[in-house]
């Protein structure tokens, strides 16, 4: 059995699309931010990876959107490129629709809530009401292109008999993917494929058109709930990078495409993800965004592919299959832990990074990143590829209204006498030269940050400081997490260095960027999850 589908001809029924929505829903997080330049280098990795369509934003939510959308649109080739709307919006279509026209393959994709609750209280409209926007809807999209999806917001919360009339009227009016969000995470892989076996057997036209699933994670069965609608007849599925979203966030892009690889005997379904991209493109994402992925995360985590019981290691030496379902070259990880020391020059440099999926600096960045390294290399007795991750990923971050230059900290044990504090001198460079400032404060760290306000006054309020290891020993660079808050804006940076004051200093300051950029943006009025 096959479907014919505007932008991708015949999809047969063993091939899966992957509708990668890390730039429309991940970024929606809070604390999560990405400015043009990085949303287009996210965008084009996403594009390498091969993912099938690309959520590139909303564009009627701000003009930064718009123009998020737009550009992508026009320089991204391959993936289909789609932007969101709302259904009823009033020119929210019209809005999605000329945001991606440049694109080789557009698409619209639109939402209404279904539920009861979301009907009630969210929309304040009547179930007629609903239906006749959804026709209304698909019927406007039409105008602007044949790849249209409509979205029934908290689907798996909406009343069966109700859905149902709900999609054979978006099937009606053009919609050629129907995607059914389990929007809040509450449902089961019982409940998924219950749904979507209803949907099949009650709808007229269900067999013509691409059904889609959009799982949430907040009880932690995202990815269980995806691999049951797969079961039951969907063949899109709606994905980020790292799971991040909404909440507890959404369905991970890589646990999805690793389990249908590795498990193929009970999920016989192909995609064209490139595997050994994938921690590649989950680094560039936690680079971007300033959070790093948990340490056992599946599949891109530091510890997926490490062993440290001695039965394990054990059977590791004996034969790998004994522990690992996949190899670590499948997912992008490299067997070599060791790498460049302080007699490394720039070519083999330039090559490790390269091997480590970092192809993509600039002469700048590379220059910079070299630099560092040499002088990490100096004070560390080896260095691992987490060392070298950690000093790449500062590099890389494209918020830079403010930068870093240098600081000097007195600290001891007496500076937490009352009268005596540890100063810092900190300095940041302004258009026309560097800015300096000596502050006191309650510790090295508290005085540095005192700096940065002096240097910059803002309100923003620190509501997240974390400190750990990169690697071990005491020379081990310390990685630090800061998260501000303002104006019920969150958002989080990260920096790293063998000095832990240093180390805050550098994640204060992009978190700081980060919340400018945040500043220029407005939200939309509503969003689904």
């Amino acid at each position: 059995m096959s479907i014919e589908h505007p932008s991708f001809g015949r999809v047969d029924d063993d091939r899966v699309i992957i509708f990668d929505t890390t730039l429309r829903d991940g970024e929606q997080s809070p604390g999560f931010s990405m400015n043009l330049a990085e949303k287009l280098r996210m965008a084009h990795a996403l594009a390498e990876l091969g993912v099938d369509v690309i959520e590139a934003g909303f564009p009627v939510a701000s003009p930064g959107d718009f123009d998020s959308v737009r550009t992508i649109a026009t320089h991204v080739r391959g993936p289909v490129i789609c932007g969101l709307a709302r259904t009823g919006g009033r020119d929210d279509i019209a809005r999605a629709a000329e945001a991606v026209r440049p694109a080789e393959r557009p698409r619209i994709h639109h939402f209404i809530s279904t539920s009861p609750l979301h009907m009630k209280y969210k929309l304040r409209m009547e179930p007629d009401t609903v239906l006749e926007l959804i026709t209304s809807g698909n019927q406007a999209a039409r105008r602007y292109t044949d790849d249209v999806e409509w979205s029934a917001e908290d689907g798996s919360r909406t009343e069966p008999e109700f859905l149902c009339r709900c999609v054979e009227a978006a099937i009606r009016a053009g919609a050629n993917t129907i995607n059914i969000p389990d929007t809040v995470g509450y449902a089961t892989p019982e409940d998924m494929a219950a749904l979507f076996n209803t949907l099949r057997e009650r709808v007229p036209g269900a067999e013509k058109v691409i059904l889609s699933a959009h799982n949430h994670n907040d009880l932690g069965l995202a990815v269980a709930n995806t691999m049951a609608a797969l079961r039951a007849g969907v063949r899109q599925i709606e994905c980020t990078i790292n799971g991040i979203g909404e909440r507890a966030g959404n369905a991970a892009l890589e646990e999805i495409v690793m389990a249908l690889r590795t498990r193929a005997d009970v999920l016989p379904f192909r995609n064209g993800v490139r595997t050994p991209e994938l921690l590649r493109v989950s680094r560039m994402l936690a680079t971007i965004t300033g959070f790093d992925v948990q340490p056992n995360k599946a599949i891109v985590g530091r510890n997926a592919f490490a062993h440290e019981s001695g039965i394990h290691q054990d059977g590791m030496l004996k034969n790998a299959a004994t522990y690992e379902i996949m190899t670590p070259e499948s997912v992008g990880w490299t067997k070599s832990s060791l790498v460049l020391g302080k007699h490394s020059g720039r070519a083999a440099f330039r090559d490790k990074l390269r091997a480590m999926g970092y192809g993509d600096l600039g002469e700048n960045q590379l220059q910079d990143a070299f630099t560092r390294f040499k002088d990490l290399a100096d004070r560390k007795k080896v260095l691992y590829d987490e060392d070298i991750v950690a000093l790449v990923d500062d590099e890389q971050r494209d918020h830079a209204r403010i930068r870093f230059v240098s600081l000097d900290v007195f600290a001891g044990s007496r500076c937490a006498a009352p009268r005596r504090r540890a100063p810092a001198t900190r300095s940041r460079e302004r258009a026309g030269g560097v800015a300096r400032a000596e502050t006191p404060g309650a510790g090295p760290v508290d005085a540095a940050f005192n700096a940065i306000r002096a240097l910059f006054p803002h309100e923003a309020r620190l509501v997240l400081f974390s400190v750990g290891a990169v690697t071990e020993g005491t020379d081990a660079q310390a990685r630090t997490t800061v998260r501000l808050e303002e104006g019920g804006k969150l958002v989080d940076g990260q920096g790293a260095d063998t000095d832990t004051v240093v180390s805050a200093v550098r994640a204060y300051v992009h978190a700081l960027n980060k919340l400018l950029v945040k500043r220029t943006r407005s939200e939309p009025e509503a969003i689904p999850a």
